[in-house]
């Protein structure tokens, strides 16, 4: 057994001695690159995809089935429904336990950006990596979708409509000025005998 000369961090996975150029640091502790990996899936992890709960690591996926929000439409994607809580997965799920974070100033990198409630699609926590921002909320890249036809929106190609979000063309059919010569397309002019 080799001496633990500087009295050097200890992984907070396996407690053997972390050296500096096998270091990974996260929420003040240390682990071995080797360590730093899901606790259920075992994906390597990196700053964008941690997410912390006391003293255990996972990647944000298994993390939302283990502690995120339950029931329809959570974390699913559009138009599915599991009742899948995690269990293929090794995770147990306790009824009745909420959720409490243990630190109340969350790690930076798996804190809710902009203080807002989750992504007004999905509701999920909306995380820093995966952000965009339109019609004044903040949402993830793959939901920042129109919510009539589903295709990718940009701010420029963005229109809202009472906190929805649509492409422009959407917008202008469903919500535009209805009647004779309109929506007919950009130049058109009908004529009438």
């Amino acid at each position: 057994r080799m001496p633990n000369w500087g009295g050097g961090k200890k992984c907070g996975v396996c407690q053997k001695a972390v050296y500096f150029a096998e270091e990974v640091q996260c929420e003040g502790s240390s682990f071995h690159k080797s360590c730093f990996l899901c606790m259920v899936c075992k994906k390597n992890l990196d700053s964008t995809t941690v997410a912390v709960h006391a003293d255990e690591i996972y990647c944000k996926s298994c993390y939302g089935k283990k502690y995120g929000p339950k029931g329809y439409g959570y974390g699913q994607g559009a138009g599915t429904l599991s009742t899948d809580k995690g269990e293929s997965l090794g995770i147990k799920y306790e009824e009745g336990q909420p959720h409490r974070p243990t630190n109340p100033n969350a790690s930076r990198m798996a804190q809710k950006v902009g203080g807002s409630d989750g992504c007004p699609r999905c509701g999920q926590a909306v995380y820093a990596a995966e952000k965009v921002i339109g019609a004044g909320k903040s949402w993830h890249k793959s939901c920042f979708r129109c919510a009539k036809c589903g295709k990718s929106l940009e701010s420029t190609t963005l229109a809202d409509k009472d906190g929805e979000i649509y492409c422009k063309g959407c917008y202008a059919k469903n919500f535009g000025p209805k009647g004779f010569g309109f929506g007919q397309g950009a130049g058109a002019l009908i004529h009438s005998q």
